[in-house]
């Protein structure tokens, strides 16, 4: 075994116990959605931004809140509404009166920071904004700066980003651009509460105990753990399969499926595979070991790749959702596959 190899393994056992730490602060507040949970800290650790989706009032901001009181890090929530406007957002540049020396009142322009400007932001259900202020997060998500008055002012370490929308057939709603939704890591599907979950829900909001939440990682080792995601060891014939699992989503290309072809309209782009790579990386972690597998990057595919498929009109009027379309490529994509 080499060093890198034993160094990777190591620091594997400080991340599963960081991981598994922050995971069990959040689960003193939120009840079930272990997975949705793992997939927010997956692109925590990944130096991702996570999508949640599902309808109002079943605990999507409420995980989020509860993973910003576990992190000591700055944290500040945006309500997309329909009147809400990029500055709003960004912030802006604002003439500040102030003496000199010599007592007399001048003027300047001072940039007037938004709340973009904090290491976890909370966008809350981002798609009842219009376009042209959903567009105003795409910069400060890739770039990981904001340009305000042809000025650019970087934005805090670690920067991550975490938003909330409910399904686009509700009301005064505006679907996110296919540029913005790429910019996401992961869309992850928060869905209904179970029998024995609701119940234990009542439970804990319903009585007068108090649930508190005590931070119990900092922006260091959050940092430190994002560099060691890069450091594992992916191998050549997973990297490949993750190439051509994502070049499989493009219809009419030499790894397209019949059903890609049928119903896909625009396939992923290598923002997917960048995402499926690092996401399988950091399961890998997880599970103690120095290289991402092959299952690894199954079991990250879907989150990674749902919201990064254009279906086509055919699909809408069949019903065939995203989610099907990568079910189908990962339950049938070879594993190896002739150059």
């Amino acid at each position: 075994m080499g060093e890198p190899t034993q160094g990777v393994r190591d620091a594997a056992r400080q991340f599963q116990e960081d991981f598994g730490r922050v995971r069990a602060q959040i689960e003193r507040a939120v009840v079930g959605h272990r997975d949705v949970v793992e997939g927010v800290l997956v692109c925590l650790f990944t130096g991702g931004h996570a999508l949640l989706e599902g309808v109002p009032g079943i605990g999507k901001t409420l995980l989020i809140r509860s993973l910003a009181r576990a992190l000591s890090l700055s944290f500040s929530r945006v309500q997309f509404t329909p009147d809400l406007m990029p500055a709003d957002i960004t912030g802006t540049t604002v003439v500040v009166e102030a003496p000199d020396s010599a007592g007399r009142v001048t003027r300047e322009f001072r940039f007037q920071p938004g709340p973009i400007f904090a290491q976890i932001v909370l966008a809350d259900e981002i798609n009842r904004a219009t376009p042209k202020t959903q567009s105003a997060m795409l910069e400060a998500m890739q770039e990981r700066g904001v340009t305000v008055a042809g000025r650019t002012h970087p934005l805090p370490a670690p920067f991550f980003v975490m938003a909330t929308q409910n399904p686009l057939e509700q009301e005064g709603t505006y679907p996110l651009p296919e540029a913005q939704l790429d910019r996401f890591f992961f869309k992850l599907q928060v869905g209904y509460s179970g029998r024995e979950e609701l119940s234990e829900i009542l439970n804990r909001t319903t009585t007068d105990s108090r649930i508190e939440i005590a931070p119990v990682l900092d922006a260091d080792r959050i940092i430190a753990h994002q560099a060691l995601v890069r450091r594992v060891e992916v191998a050549a014939h997973v990297q490949d399969y993750i190439v051509r699992m994502v070049l499989s989503t493009h219809p009419k290309g030499r790894f397209a499926s019949p059903i890609v072809n049928q119903f896909v309209r625009v396939g992923a782009s290598p923002r997917a595979a960048q995402a499926i790579i690092l996401a399988a990386r950091c399961k890998s972690l997880l599970d103690g070991r120095p290289a991402a597998g092959i299952d690894d990057a199954r079991a990250v595919a879907l989150p990674a790749l749902r919201h990064r498929l254009i279906m086509n009109f055919e699909a809408e009027a069949e019903g065939v959702t995203s989610d099907r379309i990568v079910e189908n490529i990962v339950s049938t994509l070879p594993v190896e596959m002739p150059v």
